[in-house]
């Protein structure tokens, strides 16, 4: 079975480094998760790569080494193309990748795979063909394509060029963090983790490299219990970047010879997350690129690592977030923060109610942003009405004094999203 080396990464960022296609991305230092779990928490922030993702730095490298490769045997064709399967990420890392290197890509993308993706792909310069509702489908159809003796199919995490490629991040945090005692990488594939594991173990064994998956795509997790890889046919996560599946024999025999540990975050941690480096960071991160940062706002994550006092670099590996997952993720987090909810107040269905109630709410600074009118519930008696304000507040403190406020003018009201 194939494997990857230090030597293997250290030759990708030989490549990498004059071609100009990969960029180093820099590191900054969160103050809030640093309070958050005493420690010293560095951002590594590798979704400000010009694609928002670490997949440039394998795609180049498994792309670059194939033409050399391909140079060497004059008796066989050149290589004059080389295709991918992928839904997002991957797909636009090797469309750059190829581009820089004056290679022609196809790349085939499920027609269920965000417009915006698919638009970004065609930019760098890729042939873009949607095949199939889901990734196993264009996964197929990608496979028929690489016949030709001229062409090498690049797969995002299965490809040890591939996985030397992202190991090169991993020499990036040791350069620019020479002391770091814990870096925590996001799993998907396996790809980045077992690269960046197998070059910070080769060059810094005292430094511990943890995997964290979430709850809905643990199958690193659960093919170290099993002691062989397991699957999951539809993982369950809004790090749809990490929602693999599961991991090759190449990701999984580096992942149980290099990473120290796996930790395992909820959707909720990750949404929490994004909003965090949002606010607090100035940073728009996807799902599957706030994983780790994930990790350091769950307290079962954070006695099982027991990082304070060290020095932790969470992996940003990826910004590429589309708005309506953005607004979906900011809801439910605003929501679990009590600075969304939703209020139903009893009223007699008399005209100027309603302005009577948005005036008292006003007053106490908090923002409307619906209401509606519920007058045929059947629990309603004749001529009573429910009014059901979604409100914006500053937390919970804010929302006692809400309704406290209407409490306090005569109405029953009640906090329908959590028991008030």
């Amino acid at each position: 079975m194939s494997s990857v080396t230090i030597a293997d990464v250290e030759a990708a960022a030989a490549r990498l480094e004059p071609a100009a296609i990969v960029q180093r991305t820099p590191v900054e230092r969160s103050r809030s998760l640093s309070e958050r779990c005493g420690a010293d928490v560095r951002l590594k922030m590798e979704h400000l790569q010009r694609t928002g993702s670490f997949k440039t730095r394998g795609a180049y490298n498994a792309i670059s080494r194939a033409v050399e490769q391909a140079a060497e045997r004059a008796d066989e064709s050149e290589l004059d193309r080389v295709v991918a399967a992928s839904a997002g990420n991957h797909a636009q890392g090797v469309a750059l990748a190829a581009s820089g290197t004056g290679i022609d890509a196809t790349i085939v993308m499920p027609e269920s795979a965000p417009a915006a993706k698919i638009e970004a792909t065609r930019g760098y310069g890729a042939e873009v063909v949607l095949r199939g509702s889901a990734f196993p489908e264009a996964m197929a159809h990608a496979q028929t394509l690489i016949d030709d003796p001229g062409t090498r199919f690049v797969h995002a995490f299965d490809d040890p060029d591939v996985v030397a490629g992202q190991g090169t991040l991993g020499l990036e945090v040791l350069d620019q963090v020479p002391d770091v005692d814990t870096v925590l990488v996001p799993v998907g594939g396996g790809g980045l983790a077992g690269g960046v594991a197998t070059a910070i173990k080769a060059r810094s064994p005292e430094t511990r490299v943890i995997g964290v998956q979430t709850e809905g795509a643990s199958t690193l997790s659960e093919s170290l219990a099993a002691g062989e890889l397991v699957t999951r046919e539809e993982p369950d996560t809004i790090a749809d970047g990490i929602a693999t599946g599961g991991l090759s024999e190449l990701t999984f025999g580096l992942l149980k010879e290099h990473l120290d540990d796996v930790v395992v975050v909820s959707d909720d941690d990750v949404a929490a997350a994004i909003l965090l480096l949002l606010e607090r960071a100035k940073q728009m991160i996807e799902g599957a690129g706030a994983t780790a940062a994930a990790t350091l706002l769950n307290d079962d994550a954070l006695d099982e690592l027991d990082l304070a006092g060290e020095t932790v670099v969470p992996l940003l590996c990826g910004g590429n977030i589309d708005v309506t997952t953005l607004k979906e993720v900011v809801t439910h987090a605003l929501v679990e923060r009590d600075q969304l909810i939703e209020l139903a107040v009893r009223i007699d269905d008399t005209p100027g109610t309603m302005g009577e109630i948005s005036t008292l709410i006003g007053a106490e600074r908090a923002n409307i942003r619906t209401v509606r009118h519920e007058r045929s519930r059947p629990d309603l008696p004749v001529g009573d009405a429910d009014l059901v304000f979604e409100v914006e507040t500053n937390g919970p403190a804010h929302v006692d004094r809400v309704l406290k406020a209407v409490r306090e003018a005569g109405y029953e009201v009640e906090w329908t999203t959590q028991e008030g």
